[in-house]
């Protein structure tokens, strides 16, 4: 794992150990992938101010998020199907996250259920949520979370529908994955993953294995025809309203993309939000988040926490959100690439990258506190979309 220097380094290593349908499905944007692309791409195009000769001795990576004191100024992003990278894939996350000070959101539709990370960590952690048809087991799943002691619920707004993911659909991709010759001799060339998922605690979506219609398998169906099944297009701000009521801890709406949108979530009693377009797998075409941050960031007002997600790929990255107005930056593919590549040990890697990228920036561009980023940070001359604001 020390070998990689970077991300890119890691994603080779999974790429090598993790079956293709797995790695296809954690790699996959919706429809052509442009909002996916844009992402990364837009990331690189803001330019940061070099400063030079000024005391860098006292350097301060650590910073309050949602009331919980982080070792620096990131969390990893709830992902689904995690516990298919590696086997206790969510488990490892958990731990590696926890190890160095900062916090892990776990997905609903992770493979270890709620309670197996309540029973494998010694600290507490945020809990995703997506609405579903069924909104009594939609309150269970809240009453489970804040039994387990889960200090932030992330509810995903983003989601009413499946974004059409061709690479899923091709693959026909289901969890415990289907026996065809194609997956069944992908498998075997990955033998060090199968024994590994074969002897895990879990095989297919543990949390709601109660709610699939074979009971721990999708009945026949692939994800994209589950999801399609239990996903709900009549989901609206009333619904938030219904979850702020019954949840009592901190509240992050996931998936804010619009200024108006951003302002409706003022009214919310919410304590925060994501600017996320969902890794790029939901609307094609949406604008990247980075793009985005900055009218987010003026319609909040510092009224709300603001994380980004989507396309951070570098610690160089968070300082370009903070920058432009967020708080803190999640990670998804990232931190799953090095769980493909090693395990716990490969997302502690991922995680020590981004810290030491962020410190190095740090230093270059003469701030010592991750607290005083901000607009004076960037170059004078913002490219592309970013002029419109300027």
């Amino acid at each position: 794992m020390m070998n990689a220097m970077c991300i890119e380094d890691l994603r080779r290593l999974a790429k090598r150990n993790v079956p293709r349908v797995f790695f296809e499905y954690m790699e996959a944007g919706s429809y052509s992938e442009h909002t996916r692309d844009a992402n990364v791409d837009d990331m690189r195009t803001i330019k940061l101010r070099q400063r030079v000769l000024v005391d860098m001795s006292q350097r301060k990576l650590s910073t309050t998020v949602l009331g919980e004191e982080l070792s620096m100024p990131l969390a990893l992003a709830p992902t689904g199907l995690a516990g298919m990278q590696h086997a206790d894939g969510e488990i490892l996350a958990c731990r590696a996250a926890h190890a160095v000070g900062i916090q892990y959101c776990q997905s609903t539709m992770s493979i270890c259920s709620i309670e197996d990370i309540g029973a494998a960590v010694t600290k507490p952690w945020w809990f995703q949520l997506y609405v579903m048809r069924d909104r009594g087991f939609v309150k269970a799943l809240i009453e489970r979370a804040e039994k387990a002691g889960c200090t932030a619920l992330f509810l995903t707004v983003d989601l009413p529908v499946n974004g059409q993911r061709h690479v899923d659909m091709r693959n026909g991709l289901s969890v415990p994955p289907r026996l065809t010759a194609r997956t069944v001799f992908d498998v075997l060339m990955r033998p060090t993953w199968a024994w590994r998922i074969l002897n895990g605690k879990r095989k297919t979506f543990a949390n709601i294995a109660g709610h699939l219609p074979g009971g721990s398998g999708f009945g026949g169906m692939t994800l994209a025809e589950w999801t399609h099944s239990q996903f709900d297009v009549t989901v609206s701000w009333k619904d938030v309203a219904w979850i702020r009521s019954i949840w009592p801890r901190k509240l992050v709406l996931k998936g804010i993309l619009d200024p108006e949108d951003a302002r409706e979530a003022l009214k919310t009693g919410a304590d925060g939000i994501v600017v996320s377009n969902h890794g790029g797998r939901q609307l094609d075409g949406a604008p990247s988040t980075i793009a985005a941050l900055p009218k987010v960031a003026d319609a909040i007002g510092g009224q709300k926490e603001i994380l980004l997600d989507s396309g951070v790929r570098t610690g160089q990255d968070i300082f370009r959100a903070l920058a432009l107005g967020a708080n803190a930056c999640m990670i998804g593919r990232p931190f799953l690439y090095g769980l493909g590549a090693g395990g716990e040990a490969g997302v502690a890697r991922a995680i020590d990258i981004f810290r030491s990228e962020l410190d190095t920036t740090m230093i270059l561009a003469g701030i010592d506190d991750v607290r005083k980023i901000d607009h004076r940070a960037i170059a004078s001359e913002l490219p592309g979309e970013f002029k419109e604001r300027n």
